[in-house]
């Protein structure tokens, strides 16, 4: 009888990849990215421009991901206009700054970009970029000013973001095909909120309401990216956002029921699944189930159905925007100087500066030789060194391990291509690589090891496969020491402040419920805001319990109380929905209410976390 061996969790980590579709968009905006704009250079004969063109469209490349064209005008700009301004400053500093003062320079936009990372996804990829690109236009020799280094940085991610929003997706057919991004992320919904009845009463609900809350946090980053009006600018986009707020009161409904724990009758999933399906056709909602209204939850449920037939059956003449809390500037402020940024700052800081250090110390003993590239080490470095691309040891193994093997790819390539021709053909295959490159690390870097290696012998230097693998190994051996340092203050200070978060946002929604307002608009921002900070947290615990043992016991603990907020966050949507229903609470919710609190309150003790008292139901 065979065994299954288990696997340390930072190892599964390591071997784990994502699975899905082939993204056939994103591989052809990746093919006509970089490439076509390193042919378009080498043919004008500013090669170099190009390369930097080509390195912008890259890093784009990797923000490139599923969702609205909208929100990704926000996920691939932001961070390309922070590469433009790391790579002003990179230049400048790099032509007029010794070593010493350039080593300090860079190691202060290390503690900014790393603290900044802290404050979300968007920001973290600004600050990647930031780094990297000032490593490269300090190290990198090239003839032009750093101004129009930049504006040939901007022009690259400029690019594919044209390709973003022009380009439609493929089987994208009903309505207007601009918004074929926003009405998959709100047909899910719906399905989301169709799963989750199904599977009321059962193991798997927990696994289903996880769902639900990651497919409305998609649907609202899709529809409520930046636009050029302050009214949406067309009926079919007034209509998802209509289906989108109607889609909220049935996500609560359908969380209420699966708190109380008591099967439904399966065609109560019915209504939500042809609501899907409208979504999808852009089309009319057809009959839909008669109601069963036997308890609180289910009259809730029933009403939000009606509601949302109405809401679909009208022509968008009206808008009904989605409701969403901005996140003020003091929270910004919070996450960016507390203990989770102060802590990733630093290492950021440490990690990126001294690599800059060694970097330009092995460069000007001529460790190099011909090769002019001392900017890759810090570049490397700032990679290894993001949490959000897994566990520390599960980085450094898979960047290691791509990087030989693209490194060795490259080179029976260059053997046997023509140049420039072959290698910018080569640049282009790359590009369209990425996107589904992109769902393993180890992968991801192979690709990308190859794309720029091809690149750096397009501008004129010699094969550097060798010595690209070696300052890997030496950037992987640099982030692992950096990492099990000590720093000042606790360490897990990035989990414990998503947590605090959390908590201050469940107690926000709480005590919103409890006040016995009707402002249902608000409510609603204010629940998707604490599944929102709940879903970071456990996403934040989960990277942090695959790190290797003498990191993990940092966090040990943090899962159990994020379970406490969860439990109390669902019984919160259940209240909201009994009051509205009935006026009043059951000894049940009171009960519940408090229990959660008080044991919130001892966990968050234990744990150092800073969880503001829980308002607990007279």
């Amino acid at each position: 009888m065979s065994r299954r061996i288990a696997l340390p969790p930072w190892l599964a980590h390591a071997l784990r990849a994502q699975r899905g579709p082939v993204p056939w968009s994103a591989v052809t905006r990746g093919a006509l990215a970089a490439g076509p704009l390193l042919l378009a250079a080498v043919l004008l004969h500013r090669t170099s421009l190009g390369v930097v063109a080509a390195i912008a469209a890259m890093l784009a490349g990797v923000n490139d991901r599923p969702g609205s064209r909208r929100s990704a005008v926000r996920r691939l700009g932001v961070p390309a206009a922070a590469g433009a301004l790391g790579l002003l400053v990179g230049t400048y500093g790099g032509a007029h700054l010794t070593a010493v003062p350039l080593t300090l320079l860079l190691t202060v936009l290390g503690l900014v970009a790393g603290g900044t990372s802290a404050v979300g996804p968007v920001a973290s990829g600004a600050g990647t970029q930031l780094l990297v690109a000032a490593a490269i236009g300090a190290g990198m020799p090239v003839a032009e000013a750093g101004w129009q280094r930049a504006l040939a940085f901007l022009a690259g991610a400029g690019w594919l973001v044209l390709l973003r929003l022009a380009l439609p997706t493929p089987g994208a057919i009903a309505g207007d095909f601009r918004f074929d991004g926003e009405r998959a992320a709100v047909a899910a919904v719906y399905d989301a909120v169709a799963d989750l009845l199904d599977a009321v009463g059962g193991e798997a609900a927990g696994h289903r309401r996880a769902a639900l809350t990651a497919a409305l946090d998609h649907a609202q980053d899709a529809l409520t990216g930046p636009r050029l009006r302050r009214y949406a600018s067309s009926a079919a986009e007034r209509r998802l956002h209509t289906q989108y707020a109607a889609a909220l009161p049935l996500a609560e409904a359908a969380t209420a029921l699966a708190w109380a724990g008591e099967p439904v009758s399966p065609r109560a999933a019915e209504g939500p699944r042809r609501l899907a399906v409208a979504v999808r056709e852009n089309g009319c909602t057809g009959p839909l189930p008669a109601p069963s209204r036997s308890a609180p939850a289910l009259r809730a449920l029933d009403d939000a159905l009606l509601r949302a037939a109405e809401a679909f059956d009208r022509t968008g003449s009206g808008e009904q925007r989605p409701p969403a809390r901005r996140r003020p500037a003091r929270d910004l402020v919070r996450a960016a100087l507390g203990s989770g940024g102060r802590e990733y700052g630093l290492r950021v800081a440490l990690c990126f500066g001294a690599s800059a250090a060694i970097a330009q110390a092995l460069h000007h003993a001529r460790w190099y030789g011909e090769h002019q590239h001392w900017y890759w080490l810090p570049a490397t470095a700032v990679f290894l060194v993001k949490p959000d691309l897994g566990p520390l040891a599960s980085r450094v193994l898979c960047r290691a391990a791509g990087t030989v093997l693209g490194a060795l790819v490259f080179a029976g390539f260059a053997a046997v291509l023509p140049r420039p021709g072959g290698l910018v053909a080569l640049v282009a295959v790359c590009g369209a690589l990425i996107p589904v490159a992109t769902r393993h690390f180890g992968a991801q870097t192979a690709v990308v090891t190859v794309l720029v290696l091809a690149l750096v012998m397009v501008g004129g230097e010699p094969q550097a496969s060798v010595s690209r693998i070696g300052e890997t190994l030496l950037a992987c051996a640099l982030v692992l020491i950096v990492g099990h340092l000590p720093m000042v203050g606790r360490r897990g200070g990035g989990v414990r402040a998503r947590l605090a978060s959390a908590g201050r946002a469940a107690h926000a929604y709480l005590d919103h419920v409890l006040s016995g307002s009707d402002d249902r608009g608000e409510r609603w921002a204010l629940r998707r805001e604490a599944y929102r900070t709940l879903a970071e947290a456990r996403t934040a615990i989960a990277l942090a319990a695959a790190e290797l043992p003498a990191l993990a016991r940092h966090t040990e603990g943090t899962d159990a109380v994020a379970a406490v907020l969860e439990r109390l966050v669902d019984t919160t949507t259940a209240c909201a929905v009994h009051l509205d229903e009935t006026g009043r609470l059951t000894a049940r919710h009171t009960r519940q209410l408090g229990d959660l609190a008080a044991e919130l309150e001892r966990g968050g003790r234990r744990l150092g976390v800073a969880v503001p008292r829980m308002p607990v139901a007279a």
